[in-house]
């Protein structure tokens, strides 16, 4: 069962000039980047069939994006490239008291069209991935990302959500990415979110709370993140945290990609129709927590995603 995921695929340029600002620092790592592209990455590298629907400059930084995913050996037939637009960036530095100097270089991401979309044969896949921030931005990207929700759905595709919040992406717009979030919620078969975001979704004050919110208003299977504490499951009127294991964390980068790239790898190994009790997910998840958790002992998540395989699974569901 092959995976679709879309949005973003943008080059994030690391500020490693510790406790400088992005006007101060000098000194920058180039790294691929964006949450769905990730996730493409992670499903491939665990011998996944992946495909990434994504727009890119027709410029050096998308002829890397495109090259990188296809090293994974992901499809990228539906990574398209403008010519009139730059690659997205985003330039980040991490200062002293714990904030990021962050400024978002917006480019071709946001360029990906309905028409563009258009042309995917969705009867190639089994699942699709929505795990992109940027498309709850204006532009065309927001529209073709809604577009493929309502195809997917009308011919009874899984669907996969992950919000992936950015706060400074949409502190001026909260509402508006909250209002948008939940008709996927609603709308999905799977999601993801952090701690963060339940409790910000739901505005709730606490994680049960925000837990039960979720298995009120929504009928999919869902998985609140929680670090190093493991991952809260959401699956028929039933929560469970399956723990995670104990590592040396180097670099936190890309680990919730993986875990979703994990869990959709598992997915379309076995099939979503085939997993149908709370220790499948159980099983799914524990694997999961693995792959998130070896994502951080390597610093970076493409670097990461390499020595991903699906010998990290211990147990898969039958």
């Amino acid at each position: 069962m092959k995976i679709l995921c879309i949005g973003e695929a943008l080059i994030d340029m690391i500020c490693i000039d510790k406790g400088k600002s992005l006007s101060e620092g000098e000194n920058f790592l180039k790294k691929t980047g964006g949450a769905p592209t990730n996730v493409a990455a992670a499903v491939a590298a665990l011998g996944g069939q992946v495909a990434l629907a994504a727009k890119v400059g027709k410029d050096p930084f998308g002829k890397q994006l495109i090259s990188t995913m296809h090293d994974f050996g992901v499809d990228t037939r539906f990574m398209f490239q403008d010519k009139n637009t730059f690659t997205t960036f985003a330039f980040v530095s991490l200062m002293e008291n714990g904030e990021r100097d962050f400024v978002f270089n917006r480019g071709a991401d946001s360029n990906l069209n309905i028409a563009e979309v258009g042309q995917i044969d969705l009867s190639e896949f089994g699942i699709v991935h929505f795990g992109s921030a940027t498309c709850f931005l204006a532009g065309d990207l927001q529209e073709a990302y809604k577009y493929l929700l309502d195809k997917a759905l009308s011919q009874n595709i899984f669907i996969s959500f992950d919000p992936n919040y950015r706060h400074l992406l949409f502190k001026d717009n909260l509402q508006d990415f909250i209002s948008q979030a939940w008709y996927f919620l609603e709308h999905c078969h799977f999601f993801k979110v952090s701690e963060e975001e339940a409790i910000l979704l739901t505005k709730k004050n606490t994680l049960q709370a925000a837990a039960e919110y979720f298995l009120e208003k929504t009928k999919a299977i869902f998985a609140v993140t929680l670090g190093k504490e493991g991952t809260l499951i959401g699956f028929q009127n039933q929560l469970h945290i399956v723990p995670s294991i104990p590592i040396k964390p180097v670099d936190t980068t890309g680990a919730g990609d993986a875990f979703v790239g994990a869990v959709l790898y598992q997915l379309s190994h076995y099939s979503p129709s085939n997993v149908q009790s709370l220790a499948d997910w159980q099983s799914i998840v524990a694997n999961a927590n693995r792959a998130g958790a070896r994502t951080c002992e390597y610093m970076g998540a493409m670097e990461a995603f390499k020595h991903l395989s699906s010998r990290i699974f211990y147990s898969l569901p039958t």
